[in-house]
């Protein structure tokens, strides 16, 4: 396999005191989310930023994208205070990425947190220690609004949505940021949306294309100009237990998330470059979220 290469645009590294804290979260399954917590992870430690993922799913696929399977400590036991994160971390085939992995007992987390204190920051509390040893930490949330979810909005920073170019995809989209929105006004007054990012796209397909004319249309800026195409490789990966650009680098896949990091990185540097805050979360024209 060819060496993997820091991505390109040359985005001046951060000056963040403490890692930026991205939940990547929609309710409506098989939208590509935990392929976009895999693989932007990887690619932003291709460009050797160190990241953590923290999968927060239970079904644990972000922690069989890296062939961690029934890890024998795991974010289960450091929500429910048996351990600290630190060490559930698990190193990965890529120096500047680490992994936290679901376990089994995740499975029950929403019903055992449910009576502890401070139930909504378990994960908060849990990675205050870490924040300063990373540079992103990314949390694969599970497809649900459920008690998990909850503690990744209030121990984020900002939210990266994925979203699928389908008929419902705007409809789930509303819903989220409406969720969104009362975190930020109970429990987490920082949370933004960092970006919505198109995911599954097939530029054959005239339905996903008008998809991605409305999402634009009402979240302008909010939408990456990156776009996570339909790719076999990118579904291949996970069966042999790596990312895609450890699994094939130069696949469309692959490529299409290094150039969502170089995005990221880049959006970054001009927010710190300039002090700008991230936009407003509200649709631009104040429209309807639907599409017909």
């Amino acid at each position: 396999m060819p060496a993997i290469e820091p991505t390109g645009s040359g985005a001046a590294r951060s000056t963040r005191a403490s890692a930026l804290v991205l939940a990547v979260a929609n309710q409506k399954g098989g939208v590509g989310k935990t392929t976009t917590a895999v693989n932007l992870a990887a690619s932003l430690a291709a460009s050797e930023r160190s990241t953590l993922l923290v999968d927060l799913d239970p079904q644990g696929n972000a922690s069989s994208a890296f062939a961690i399977l029934d890890p024998e400590v795991h974010v289960y036991d450091a929500l429910v205070g048996e351990c600290v994160m630190k060490d559930a971390v698990h190193p990965t085939e890529l120096p500047h990425l680490q992994v936290v992995p679901a376990g089994q007992d995740l499975v029950g987390a929403e019903i055992e947190l449910v009576g502890t204190d401070a139930r909504e920051r378990r994960l908060e509390l849990a990675l205050a220690d870490l924040r300063e040893s990373y540079e992103f930490v990314l949390i694969d949330c599970p497809p649900s609004l459920g008690l998990l979810t909850l503690n990744a909005l209030t121990a984020a920073d900002s939210v990266l949505i994925p979203l699928q170019c389908e008929y419902y995809a705007l409809e789930g989209l509303a819903r989220l940021t409406d969720t969104v929105g009362r975190v930020r006004e109970s429990l987490n007054p920082e949370l933004e949306i960092e970006g919505i990012v198109l995911t599954m796209l097939d530029r054959r397909n005239n339905l996903a294309r008008q998809v991605e004319r409305e999402v634009r249309d009402h979240f302008g800026d909010r939408v990456f100009e990156t776009m996570i195409p339909r790719n076999v490789r990118l579904s291949e990966a996970p069966s042999h237990g790596k990312p895609v650009l450890l699994y094939d680098v130069r696949s469309r896949g692959a490529t299409a998330y290094l150039k969502l990091a170089d995005e990221l990185l880049g959006r970054l540097a001009n927010r710190e470059d300039t002090g700008s805050a991230l936009p407003d979360a509200a649709p631009s024209d104040g429209g309807s979220h639907g599409t017909s």
